[in-house]
């Protein structure tokens, strides 16, 4: 009879700690906005320095309008930006991966092109194609295919010899082992990848918006600073955490979706309760 009570015992230690862990990032959230309430109202910090939580939800009730039509218009760059990056830096990173000779032609360009701040560019790409859409589109792109590309390699570089060579053994093509061994490898790597891409897309977005454009976050961010107008800043701030931190959530969801497989092992109740 023992048994079966150890065995719900870890049942129910593996769902405490899983409500927990749900609970956890809310606890944090709520307990950072007090603490910064408290601080301002303590420490009499004026607003047009560091505006108290309560401030800024005022002017987010207060300019509710533009922040949800400029958020919507920062969320369609960032979100077409970041897919142009998906799909380029998939491919991209597929060859580089599984070719050397492209990956000793183009990953030095890559590095170095990729250490160029994009705020440089930002006025070439408004010279070559106007202030607006496509400016804070491009930016988003160029900011964050790198990661993807880096990573989507990487998975697809790391299939270890010994297996390539016992699959050529086996008649198997270069195309066969990329598709049905070096890109199920990559995944993981390359959701780690999305994970990190669709928050700079956001950083790219709003450093377009702040250089050219008539709407976005970053426009607003920057009108109101004109202002000084700090609430309206600190929400839009605010509002761009919420939509990278729904992108992230997207990215994850998907991720365990489809590579479950590759923490298959965190979920299980005996490993979270040390069992």
């Amino acid at each position: 009879m023992a048994a079966p009570r150890t065995a719900e015992a870890l049942a129910e230690a593996a769902r405490r700690r899983r409500r927990l862990e749900n609970a956890l990032p809310w606890l944090v959230i709520i307990g950072m906005f007090l603490v910064w309430e408290a601080a301002c109202r303590a420490f009499d910090i004026p607003v047009f320095i560091l505006p108290a939580p309560s401030v800024i939800a005022e002017s987010m009730v207060k300019w509710w309008h533009p922040l949800l039509t400029n958020a919507w218009a920062t969320l369609v760059t960032t979100v077409v930006g970041f897919l142009m990056a998906v799909g380029f830096g998939l491919l991209l990173g597929v060859a580089i991966g599984s070719s050397v000779l492209v990956y000793r032609g183009l990953y030095p360009l890559l590095i170095a092109f990729n250490s160029v701040p994009k705020v440089a560019v930002v006025p070439i790409l408004v010279i070559w194609f106007g202030a607006g859409f496509w400016p804070a589109v491009l930016t988003a792109f160029l900011i964050s295919f790198f990661p993807i590309v880096v990573n989507v390699a990487t998975g697809i570089a790391t299939v270890e010899p010994e297996l390539r060579d016992v699959l050529r053994a086996l008649g198997a093509r270069p195309r066969d082992i990329i598709l049905k061994v070096g890109l199920p490898r990559a995944m993981p790597y390359f959701f780690a990848s999305l994970k990190i891409a669709i928050t700079v897309a956001f950083v790219g977005s709003i450093i377009s918006e702040t250089v050219a454009a008539n709407e976005g976050i970053g426009h607003l961010m920057l009108v109101a600073s004109s202002r000084f107008d700090v609430p309206l800043v600190f929400a839009g701030l605010i509002i761009t955490g919420i939509m990278g931190v729904l992108m992230y959530w997207v990215a994850v969801t998907i991720e365990e979706r489809t590579t479950g497989w590759a923490t298959r092992g965190q979920n299980d109740p005996r490993l979270a309760t040390g069992g």
